[in-house]
């Protein structure tokens, strides 16, 4: 059984071919049961464990989350996670991957997949929320898969958020990257809005969120706290990467619903909904999804996209 690191991960993977695979594992059959997450001693520090199968693989991300190793000296992650990955035919061992790279990977691919359908196909100008691990990969992972002209970045931390503006323009010099400073005036004119923060309290609001916006919301996982307003889930379309998990996790949903102003019934569709419909759902003439409306896409990460992740890995030539 190989292990796999993160520097091996980000070596091997690149954005079109995983999101392509992540389309491809999401619309075919495959297997999810709900995810166990363990509060430990102080209910602050947790273990959980994720599983999923295929009809290739089986695959098991177990990880554990202790906050306050970020107060140690010298300090420590707060997350340690692995993936385990087994052949489906005969359950023999294949590969364990480090897990907080995949996560990454995943993450920012599934959010630039659901914008594949849910985005106008004219987008040019994102709007990020957050400075964190994820800021990179998400803007390379919608780079991938829209012609974007103008990305501006939002952070608590101006200065994490102009050297986040820095290395974005090495990267990519055709682009015009700003700073946000007013970020209600910046909502206004944004086509997709990605939010990946640790925000308790809403940052986005409904009266903000300019008509045909794509809107997709990733760094909340608490049932009590969320990144946008109901304002907004009431405007919106609403999709789900899984339905279970983010009834369970997510307050953008879950304060709506216990308001009164929104029902789990009106989620339009899950991610696999979605892949397997394979079309913009602004081109459909059954989900009258017009060019006008808001869509709103809520992840809270599935066991599947990190099954299909640490595959991809496995399956490039570095490893034959």
């Amino acid at each position: 059984m190989r292990f796999i690191s993160a520097q091996q991960v980000d070596q091997v993977l690149d954005f079109p071919t995983l999101i392509d695979a992540l389309q491809r594992g999401f619309a075919a059959d495959f297997q999810m049961p709900p995810r166990q997450l363990y509060t430990l001693d102080t209910r602050k520090n947790a273990f959980a464990l994720l599983p999923a199968w295929t009809d290739n693989s089986i695959a098991v991300k177990a990880f554990c989350y202790f906050p306050d190793n970020s107060a140690a000296t010298p300090a420590v992650p707060i997350l340690h996670s692995n993936i385990l990955l087994y052949r489906r035919k005969d359950g023999q061992p294949l590969a364990m991957v480090e897990g907080s790279s995949v996560t990454c990977w995943r993450t920012a691919a599934v959010s630039a997949l659901a914008a594949r359908y849910l985005a106008r196909r004219d987008s040019q100008h994102l709007l990020l929320l957050g400075t964190g691990a994820l800021a990179l990969p998400l803007l390379r992972a919608h780079l991938s898969e829209h012609p974007l002209r103008h990305i501006s970045i939002w952070g608590r931390n101006l200065s994490k958020a102009a050297q986040l503006r820095e290395r974005l323009q090495r990267l990519y010099p055709a682009l015009l990257v700003d700073v946000c400073q007013d970020l209600p005036v910046t909502c206004e004119r944004a086509d997709i809005i990605v939010a990946a923060t640790g925000a308790s309290a809403p940052l986005l609001h409904g009266a903000d969120i300019k008509p045909g916006c794509f809107v997709s919301l990733l760094g909340n996982h608490s049932p009590a706290q969320r990144e946008c307003d109901s304002a907004l889930v009431c405007r919106a379309a609403v999709y789900v990467d899984d339905r279970q998990n983010v009834l369970n996790e997510a307050g953008e949903l879950l304060i709506p619903i216990s308001e009164g102003v929104f029902s789990a019934e009106q989620i339009h569709s899950d991610l696999a909904g979605l892949c397997r419909h394979n079309q913009n759902v602004r081109a459909s003439q059954n989900t009258g999804d017009s060019p006008a409306q808001i869509t709103l896409f809520k992840s809270v990460g599935t066991a599947l996209a990190d099954l299909l992740c640490a595959e991809l890995v496995l399956q490039q030539p570095y490893f034959g």
